[in-house]
């Protein structure tokens, strides 16, 4: 028997197990900076292998090759970053009149139940609040939106994110063989080589094709929204298709958002029961999207528990927000193909 084969009690296992694990997650946690943007360029990475290889097959060095997937990528951000823009400038000038909607609403129904108001003072009479109450709004008005200071502060930030994903992603690329030759060898020795390169391939191509079948669907729900959105007259409904497509990816939480934005729109826009038409055109084609193509399409080749999509979505979200939105099912696809845990992609595929 080796050294690195002496027998550790199981107990002792468990508990360096959970103390490795709790020490990553606080590492991940404080160091989001530099681990969010790094991992977001190792997951791509993977998704962008098959890719790569393509590119190579056609005769390309893999240095070119590498250089030109990251080129088309950063194009393809900086479209939908394009695409998106008309959508952010509407939500900031149609802000205040949003406000003054949402602040109707709000005396309305202040208006059916009778007596509200005046039990809300007599209650701040005895509180004595009645002053602090009525130097509150100032304090937020002016708080409410962010300033060019903190556009000016917070782009070197973003800028430091994209080159770490930049060169993380780029460089990745261009060593990836390299990399997983290194890991298997490292994981089996030399008695069974090969068969965590093979798993590795499984789940690039698991990933790839996830991404790309939901990227079509997600394209498919973007553009059939912006058409019903056109045809009862909401503005801007090319606008609504691009968040649709995008928010889309970020499962639960993209839609909800969106549903919320399309149920302000129609505050906006409409009166009466048009107010909610907008929403419930996209709840609609949210549930069948849902319910039935994704399914339809996905599921013939990815089995994951719904359980499993809805806690590996929270964990990211809590660690990393947004960031950790969209990578949430690429690393648990990755994940359960590693473990062998999902169904393999046959070999025509």
């Amino acid at each position: 028997m080796s050294d690195r084969q002496v027998m550790i009690d199981p107990a002792v296992r468990v508990a360096i197990f959970l103390m490795a694990t709790i020490l990553t997650f606080i590492a991940l946690k404080l160091g989001q900076d530099v681990f969010a943007p790094l991992i977001l360029a190792l997951v791509t990475g993977v998704i962008l292998g098959p890719f790569t290889d393509l590119l190579q097959r056609a005769g390309l060095p893999v240095a070119l090759a590498a250089i030109s997937v990251l080129a088309i990528g950063v194009i393809s951000i900086a479209g939908l970053a394009l695409a998106a823009e008309p959508l952010i400038w509407r939500i900031v000038d149609e802000l205040p009149k949003l406000k003054w909607e949402i602040s109707n609403l709000i005396a309305e129904f202040r208006g059916i139940i009778q007596g509200l108001d005046e039990v809300n003072k007599e209650v701040e009479e005895v509180l004595g609040a009645v002053n602090e109450s009525e130097a509150a709004p100032a304090a937020t008005d002016e708080t409410a939106m962010p300033t060019v200071t903190d556009a000016l502060f917070l782009a070197p930030v973003l800028v430091a994110h994209f080159l770490i994903f930049a060169g993380s992603l780029f460089f990745f690329l261009l060593t990836r063989q390299g990399i997983y030759d290194w890991i298997s060898r490292f994981l089996e020795g030399d008695q069974e080589e090969g068969h965590f390169i093979s798993r590795v391939r499984c789940a690039e191509k698991m990933v790839s094709r996830y991404v790309l079948t939901i990227s079509i669907i997600n394209l498919g729900l973007g553009v059939t929204l912006a058409l019903l959105l056109w045809l009862i007259g909401l503005p801007a409904p090319f606008v609504w298709g691009v968040a649709a497509t995008l928010l889309n990816f970020v499962l639960y939480l993209g839609p909800l958002v969106l549903s919320l934005g399309l149920l302000l729109a129609g505050l906006v826009a409409f009166s009466g029961a048009m107010v909610v038409v907008p929403m419930l055109i996209f709840l609609t084609l949210n549930i069948i999207e849902s319910q039935l193509v994704t399914p339809s399409t996905i599921g013939k080749h990815i089995s994951v528990n719904p359980l499993l999509v809805f806690v590996s979505l929270l964990f990211w979200l809590w660690l990393w927000g947004p960031v950790g939105g969209i990578i949430a099912i690429p690393i648990l696809v990755i994940a359960l193909v590693m473990l062998n845990l999902s169904e393999e992609p046959t070999e025509s595929a």
